[in-house]
């Protein structure tokens, strides 16, 4: 991972988190001390410096992340570091779209917007009632709904919600219960969580019902 803002300092952390070996560097000793306690590998360096990186081993890695999205001078030279010294797949943050376009002429593999992507998710639940939303493609989304009041006590299989709402129905979430994968015979219970699946106008009417 390179460049420790708010982006980037959450995703080592997070990956840190899920067993995976990371290592995180940031040119600024101020950011790399205050994460010392929470990334195992956490380096002070100038990331468009291919001798550093290489004597960082990070030729090494399967992926490297560059969460410079802000500096674009910076995330355009250490990308192309990174290509010098044979990173085999590159992860960029770009802040506009015209750093975007140079991103992926570099051949990075997956350019990456995460204050656009907020924004749109943002933006989907103010206007619904959808309790939260990931978008999967250009008209695909999951969606997570309370259950409505007239489907209440009724099995999955009865209410035939892909024949009448053009959504599947993926898990359910019973008050003070973790999710459960939904099956034909699940009934479902009062003040019960939905995760349900469709295209997106399908799973904001859905959600409307309730």
């Amino acid at each position: 991972m390179i460049g420790l803002g708010r982006v980037g300092s959450q995703v080592a952390i997070t990956l840190t988190q899920l067993g995976h070996e990371v290592l995180a560097l940031d040119r600024d000793p101020k950011v790399v001390q205050s994460l010392s306690q929470q990334l195992t590998h956490v380096v002070q360096t100038d990331s468009t410096d291919e001798t550093a990186l290489r004597q960082l081993g990070v030729p090494d890695f399967e992926r490297v992340m560059v969460a410079l999205g802000s500096a674009v001078e910076a995330s355009l030279l250490t990308v192309l570091a990174l290509t010098e010294i044979g990173v085999s797949e590159i992860w960029a943050r770009a802040s506009s779209n015209a750093h975007a376009k140079i991103l992926n002429a570099m051949g990075v593999a997956h350019v990456i917007f995460p204050e656009a992507a907020m924004g749109q998710r943002i933006g989907h639940l103010l206007v619904s009632r959808m309790l939260d939303f990931v978008e999967i493609g250009a008209d695909f989304a999951l969606a997570k709904a309370r259950v409505p009041g007239d489907m209440v006590g009724r099995s999955v299989a009865e209410l035939c919600l892909w024949e009448r709402y053009g959504i599947s129905l993926i898990g359910v979430q019973s008050p003070g219960q973790n999710f459960a994968h939904a099956h034909p015979d699940l009934v479902l219970p009062p003040d019960s969580i939905l995760i349900v699946e469709g295209t997106i106008d399908q799973v904001q009417a859905f959600a409307a019902l309730t």
